[in-house]
């Protein structure tokens, strides 16, 4: 599969495009509007990078415990549901008079729900395509992923100042429940990729399969790590600029659209595994700029070009997916995905925590070389040759 027409001919593709279309849109505008709303109540830097990546940290709890269900569940209802779940977590943070703690409360709880959401959508994937279209599918959806944050990070701080944080936060609970119409009437009804039912135990038996192979263990922190820290560097954007936080993070979306469509769609196949650490590098090391508290306009320029880095994530997950048997990829991918969200969320919390301690725009620096750092301790390991397993054998 070559082409982007060939892409969308193929059945049910262009559903679950729209689906990650909408619950990319719903997340970036009801997260803008919480992180606001906390920033402006409490004027922490620390609470208000938690309450845009908070969610994240709850994705090790679900991916410990409910990962399982990614492929034992039907994943048209699962998509619907978890939707149907966010859209109702989102509307009741709109509430008037709720308390900060609560609202974490609410933020924990929907992350949790929505940690199975990588899972099911990327291993519905794997079902929708073949193989050798993994990669064109996939990097359509990060662009999805850039064009949505780009219009929600916009739309978002436009309805924020012209509405309220709780408005928007219930524009963005309309557009989970448009994600959730879109999975229901939108795609077919597949029985679960694997038998038996979700469990904690069986969570943990395969997340200690996935981990036990050290390729794709050196796979998964080189996915979490490095691009983790950079994310710590986006918490921070709020308390760094109040009024124009939608500016950079537009500018980091529009990045990492330009990285995501170059990487996926441009980029030959004998130079992916030699742009992995260099553009990891990319990602980071613009932000050493914070450092001496740049102007928005300086700031926004290093931020966009920074972004661009976040394509490595498409070079590597063909490789995990070359790592991992078939009746196992909605958990693979589900554990890639909530691990990662799971280090941004930890990232966030050390990013707030010495902003708290310096400033936003030191602490900025301090994550980005952090960031270097992890790029170096992993790059080793990243150059390592792999063995690829076979489709439904065991690892």
């Amino acid at each position: 599969m070559r082409t982007y027409r060939e892409l969308f001919a193929t059945p049910e593709y262009t559903p679950l495009f729209l689906v990650v279309a909408a619950h990319v849109a719903a997340t970036t505008v009801s997260g803008l509007a919480l992180s606001t709303l906390v920033f402006d109540r409490t004027g922490s830097p620390l609470l208000s990078a938690l309450a845009m990546f908070g969610p994240s940290l709850a994705q090790a709890a679900g991916a410990a415990t409910l990962l399982s269900a990614a492929d034992r569940l039907p994943p048209r209802a699962a998509l619907t549901g978890i939707a149907l779940l966010l859209a109702l977590g989102t509307a009741a943070q709109a509430v008037p008079g709720l308390p900060t703690w609560a609202a974490f409360g609410v933020l924990l709880a929907a992350g949790m729900a929505g940690s199975l959401g990588g899972g099911v959508r990327y291993g519905l994937l794997t079902d929708i395509l073949a193989r050798e279209g993994y990669l064109l599918g996939r990097s359509v959806l990060a662009m999805t992923d850039g064009v949505m944050q780009i219009c929600g990070f916009a739309v978002g701080g436009g309805l924020v100042a012209a509405l309220s944080p709780r408005g928007t936060l219930l524009a963005g609970a309309a557009l989970f429940c448009a994600a959730a119409g879109t999975a229901r009437l939108g795609l077919a009804a597949r029985p679960a990729r694997a038998a038996g039912r979700p469990s904690v135990r069986a969570t943990w038996r395969r997340n200690a399969r996935l981990w036990s192979l050290p390729a794709r263990r050196h796979v998964y922190l080189a996915l979490w790590v490095p691009s983790g820290l950079v994310v710590g560097c986006e918490s921070l954007f709020v308390s760094y600029a109040p009024r124009q936080a939608g500016l950079l993070f537009t500018c980091s979306a529009l990045g990492m659209l330009a990285g995501d469509t170059t990487v996926g769609r441009f980029v030959p196949d004998a130079w992916r595994g030699r742009l992995v650490v260099p553009l990891y590098v990319l990602l980071a090391a613009p932000y050493l700029v914070f450092a001496a508290g740049p102007p928005l306009p300086v700031a926004a320029a290093a931020v966009t070009v920074a972004s661009a880095g976040y394509g490595t994530g498409l070079l590597l997950q063909p490789r995990l997916m070359d790592l991992t048997p078939d009746e196992m990829s909605g958990q693979a991918l589900g554990l890639h995905s909530s691990g990662m969200l799971a280090a941004q969320g930890v990232a966030a919390a050390l990013a707030g925590t010495l902003a708290q301690w310096s400033s936003p725009g030191t602490a900025t620096a301090l994550m980005a070389g952090l960031s270097l750092a992890a790029t170096a301790a992993v790059a080793r390991a990243l150059r390592a040759p792999h063995d690829t397993v076979s489709g439904h054998s065991a690892s």
